[in-house]
């Protein structure tokens, strides 16, 4: 026995164990995350049940399982069903005991209406109206015209989406800096007849934008009276109505009539509109595109600003910093700093970058928008630059180490064909120790794209009303706030008004950081291989 110990066989066994049931767990994580992720998109039937106590309910069976009420009862199996009609019932899902299901089947007519607010509509469609003219009431008639009315009322509503947005979007930005303007002209401007002629100017431009805000103001009114004129009276399977205008659904189908095929069609609209659309209904339907931006801009800045930072720092502290006292102390601290909470440098972002740099960028160059800050609070330039705080250690510790991984004849060789140490360190050593710098990028872009207790202080919203980026010049707008898809899933997940409704979003948008990370992390990987095979030191 001693002998076997002797010879580690049991620790490498050991070992491979440790190391299968790691990658088990993270395998059934990944897998549960897929799952429960993508199959939030497939178009389910609906069922309508019928209730020995006359109570009828019509919606997708999520959920089934078996339970006791007491200990020496025999097991009862029940189902949790969505039933949806938030408006009517004020809850999307109850649970049914199957000993009390009377009856059950699966209406052809029945229809799935997906709004942008109130969430799904389970039930029917008795009418379609212009205004009080009833243009269809035949069920059959409904099903194949349907489409077409609503294609024109998504028309109505793109028109009213660009204007809200592009047009009426343009012109309040424009007069929001004319008033900046108007302001910065009455501070600065110390001649009374060059003010005076020059407010007069931003005066007459500032009305122009006005004139022309009425104008699409106007525009925007008549639109939203055409769309409100297309309507469908829909009703519950027990019996209960209400009208609603064709602009407010987003999609409407029979699941009930559908092939797979038609499911499959589903299916992939309802995944683009998780990614290339705006959230809706406090985040829980809808799209991530703006956290997507987010995320992504997010990190190449944090990019952008850690790696040349703490390679320089690594540079200075291998090549030219004396061994000695302090030299280990600012190592120690380095390392130190690599195990402090994520949430101190958020602290200590907010105060810094925030408070002190961005309260003094807003004094000295942005006074005529004062009190309200420019760059005197949260935004995604912040959030970027406290993450890369956040990581630097990271990067200054792999770079040091792939610095000292360079053998010194290397160095010496370089030397002595006539090369200076500068020229050493940039033509030879650096691109030496390049894999060394993007394992400490790739290691810092997996921590930072997850991270969000920081950016709950230095930027991040629930839901951001524009992007980072836009065609207005400067075009990339660094002091604007941005969502996360971090933040958003713990939003969903944790601060939704319906968290049970929102749980298979929660599955999706972490599915989607996965796979963001992955990407990033795969690029990162794929440039580093190719370094490393271009400035091997089998070829120096």
């Amino acid at each position: 026995m001693k002998t076997f110990f002797k010879q580690g066989n049991v620790f490498i066994w050991l070992t491979g164990l440790a190391l299968s049931v790691g990658l088990l767990m993270i395998g059934g994580l990944l897998t549960l995350i897929l799952v429960n992720g993508l199959g939030i998109f497939w178009p389910d039937e609906l069922i309508e049940f019928h209730l020995k106590n006359g109570e009828v309910y019509l919606g997708e069976v999520w959920q089934k399982e078996t339970y006791r009420r007491t200990p020496n009862e025999p097991e009862r199996e029940r189902i949790r069903l969505k039933i949806g009609n938030r408006d009517f019932y004020g809850l999307d899902f109850r649970w049914i005991n199957l000993q009390d299901i009377e009856q059950q089947q699966k209406p052809k007519d029945a229809f799935i209406i997906e709004r942008r607010s109130w969430g799904n509509f389970y039930g029917f469609i008795d009418q379609l109206m212009i205004g009080d003219h009833i243009l269809i009431d035949h069920p059959e008639q409904i099903r194949r015209m349907l489409p077409q009315y609503l294609r024109e009322a998504q028309h109505l509503y793109q028109q009213i989406r660009h204007i809200q947005k592009n047009q009426i979007g343009d012109i309040n930005y424009e007069m929001e800096k004319l008033r900046r303007s108007i302001r910065r002209t009455e501070l600065r401007e110390k001649d009374p007849d060059r003010r005076q002629a020059r407010l007069q100017e931003l005066n007459q431009r500032m009305t122009e934008l006005e004139n022309r805000y009425r104008e699409f103001e106007a525009k925007l009114v008549q639109l939203e009276e055409q769309s409100r004129r297309y309507v469908a009276e829909l009703r519950t399977v027990d019996g209960q109505t209400k009208t609603l205008p064709l602009m407010q659904i987003v999609r409407a189908f029979q699941p009930n009539r559908l092939s797979s095929l038609s499911k499959a069609q589903i299916y992939a609209s309802r995944l683009w509109e998780f990614l290339s659309d705006e959230p809706r209904e406090s985040n829980t339907e809808g799209g991530v595109l703006p956290a997507i931006f987010g995320t992504v801009l997010m990190v190449i800045l944090m990019s952008i600003a850690v790696v040349p930072l703490g390679v320089v720092a690594a540079i200075y502290m291998r090549e030219y910093a004396k061994p000695g006292p302090i030299l280990n102390a600012v190592r120690i601290a380095v390392n130190n700093l690599a195990g402090v909470p994520s949430i101190v440098f958020g602290i200590f972002g907010l105060g810094l970058f925030i408070y002190t740099i961005g309260g003094t960028i807003d004094r000295l160059f942005f006074p005529e928008a004062l009190p309200t800050p420019t760059f005197g609070t949260g935004g995604i330039l912040w959030a970027s630059l406290t993450l890369a705080l956040l990581t630097l250690p990271v990067v200054i510790v792999t770079t040091e180490e792939g610095l000292a991984a360079i053998p010194r004849s290397v160095r010496e060789a370089s030397l002595a064909l006539g090369a200076t140490k500068f020229e050493t360190l940039w033509r030879v050593v650096l691109p030496s120790a390049s894999p060394s710098i993007f394992t400490g990028m790739i290691l810092a872009v997996a921590r930072a794209a997850g991270e969000v207790a920081p950016l709950m202080v230095t930027g991040v919203v629930k839901l951001a009303p524009s992007l980072p980026i836009d065609g207005h010049f400067p075009y990339l707008h660094l002091d604007r706030k941005f969502m996360h898809l971090g933040f958003h899933i713990y939003d969903v997940g944790f601060q939704s008004p319906n968290v049970e409704a929102a749980l298979p979003m929660v599955y999706t948008t972490t599915l989607l950081l996965v796979l963001i990370v992955l990407v990033l992390n795969l690029a990162a990987i794929f440039m580093r291989n190719r370094l490393r095979q271009r400035y091997s030191i089998s070829k120096l």
